[in-house]
């Protein structure tokens, strides 16, 4: 799919044209891709659901190096594609960064989503620090990794590793250093918490027992917006997709319509 300006978005849909529920669209976080998901996706595909995923502007197979990575921008990419694919309301899981263009287009186009899932992510400030943690995060990495298994053994999963550009001397990073840093600018200074009170439709929050979302931030979303669920996944860190898929799925299917085995 191609953006109105001018950006290539990769996307994967697979499923019945009519699932029990409404499509299911999901978003990655920072520096990730759409291969991230495809554990939760086969076992909701099993139960017969529709599922998309794609790589985020700046991610994967997407434009590499986008102008515009801000998250008005993310967010309507995720309109676009809604568009692109004339899906019916669907039901949003995004996981941190990929979380928050959720809640933004949650709140911001109400009539494209039935419901939410947000999955360590929330409409916080993170704080000035935030552009250089991830540059130093990114520069930590020692590409190119000489094999698939130094790559998982660093980043401690395989779909980090899957994530990776093979080239002949060993395994790249797919993603532009400064693009990443420009996709989390605008974090730095700016919190969406009149967003999150806009937002209408049923919520879920999942939360890693390791969590590097503040206590107070799930609780003040939960003042804020009294509905909202908020689960703890045990054992689990910032990546609770990857880190217990089998809990996600559980929470995730007791949450949204039309799910459960069939």
């Amino acid at each position: 799919m191609t953006t109105p300006d001018g950006i290539d978005i990769a996307y994967d849909d697979q499923g019945p044209a009519d699932p029990p529920g409404p499509p299911l669209v999901l978003l990655h976080g920072l520096a990730g891709h759409l291969g991230e998901w495809d554990d939760l996706t086969a076992r909701l595909l099993s139960d017969g659901h529709r599922v998309i995923r794609y790589d985020a502007r700046g991610h994967g197979a997407s434009t590499r190096t986008p102008a515009d990575m801000t998250r008005a921008a993310a967010v309507a990419d995720a309109v676009t594609l809604t568009d692109h694919l004339s899906l019916p309301r669907v039901s949003l899981i995004g996981q941190s960064l990929g979380g928050l263009t959720a809640l933004l287009v949650a709140s911001r186009h109400p009539a494209l989503v039935a419901d939410l899932t947000l999955i360590e992510a929330g409409p916080a400030c993170a704080g000035p620090s935030l552009p250089a943690d991830i540059a130093g995060w990114l520069d930590s990495w020692p590409t190119p990794f000489p094999t698939f298994s130094a790559a998982t053994s660093f980043f401690g999963h395989e779909a980090w590793a899957r994530g990776l550009e093979r080239r002949e001397d060993g395994l790249h990073a797919r993603v532009d250093r400064d693009t990443m840093i420009a996709a989390v600018t605008e974090l730095a200074t700016q919190n969406y918490w009149p967003d999150w009170s806009r937002i209408t439709c049923p919520t879920l929050l999942l939360r890693g027992e390791k969590s590097t979302m503040r206590p107070e931030e799930a609780e003040e979303m939960q003042t804020r917006r009294p509905g909202t669920r908020v689960e703890v996944v045990t054992g689990a860190g910032h990546d609770v997709h990857l880190e217990a898929p089998g809990a996600v799925y559980e929470a995730v299917t007791a949450f949204i319509p039309g799910s459960g085995p069939r």
